[in-house]
């Protein structure tokens, strides 16, 4: 009796599990996605202004952390003067809650892979900037970049005043899955534009691959909360969640505090 009871059972668990098993199936491809022949950086990118965007992850000493925010505001508000350098910083922040003594900085080079190698080439030949680069080793723990592309259906990140937090939300994906990420948050991304919160959407070419980033500006930690929730009210937003999770192997949420010299503030 036992014995059937099991394979009873068994058989009950394998037919409920195959049943809900077809369900999820189903429901990650409602939104059938079209296969196409290029690469995701064409189909998802804004091929009329060419940016391309650095993002730098600064782990710094904590005793260093103030000296190291004003030498690189100096020498950021340097290259923003002179215009040989075609480069400008977008915001910097350091990291409130997550990673802590971080500083992360998001740059813009217009006029693509072109503008970064010129750019590269003269500050190489910059003594300056490299007695800069050696005064900034001294204060790093560690440090990692990469190279973005930003979303076509984002808003481009602009100044804006302060005084704002933001959170940097980072989704590492599953490979092949970068363009229907992009498919169901070209819809989604109208659900969350009501508070002015967004400010810019990435994804990765050189570096960890498969890896996306929005950042998103609010008032205050209870701002964010009450806006988050208000999106949830709306029909279609709980359709993009339930959509996109699937397509998600980690992510990461980073709360950050501009310094005084982002012009994201």
């Amino acid at each position: 009796i036992s014995a059937m009871n099991t394979t009873s059972e068994g058989a009950m668990g394998n037919s409920n599990y195959k049943s809900s098993d077809k369900g999820w199936f189903r429901s990650l491809f409602v939104h059938k996605v079209d296969a196409r022949k290029d690469a995701h950086s064409n189909l998802l990118s804004k091929k009329e202004t060419s940016n391309l965007y650095k993002i730098q992850f600064h782990n710094v000493k904590p005793e260093c952390l103030e000296a190291y925010n004003s030498l690189e505001a100096e020498v950021q508000n340097r290259l923003h003067q002179d215009q040989d350098y075609p480069c400008e910083v977008v915001g910097s922040w350091n990291t409130w809650y997550g990673e802590q003594d971080q500083a992360v900085h998001l740059w813009r080079y217009r006029g693509g892979y072109p503008a970064l190698t010129e750019c590269l080439k003269k500050l190489n030949n910059n003594k300056e900037y490299l007695e800069f680069q050696k005064e900034r080793a001294k204060m790093l723990v560690s440090r990692r970049n990469q190279l973005l592309l930003e979303f076509s259906f984002w808003n481009e990140p602009l100044p804006r005043p302060g005084p704002s937090i933001y959170e940097m939300r980072t989704y590492n994906l599953k490979p092949g899955t970068m363009i229907e990420w992009g498919n169901h948050w070209a819809r989604a991304i109208q659900y969350r534009q009501e508070n002015n919160e967004a400010v810019g959407g990435f994804f990765s070419q050189i570096g960890d691959l498969y890896v996306v980033y929005h950042l998103w500006a609010y008032g205050s930690l209870q701002s964010r909360e009450e806006t988050r929730n208000s999106a949830w009210l709306k029909e279609g937003w709980d359709a993009n969640v339930h959509y996109t999770v699937p397509l998600i192997r980690s992510m990461e949420s980073r709360i950050m505090i501009p310094t005084t010299s982002s012009p994201l503030q």
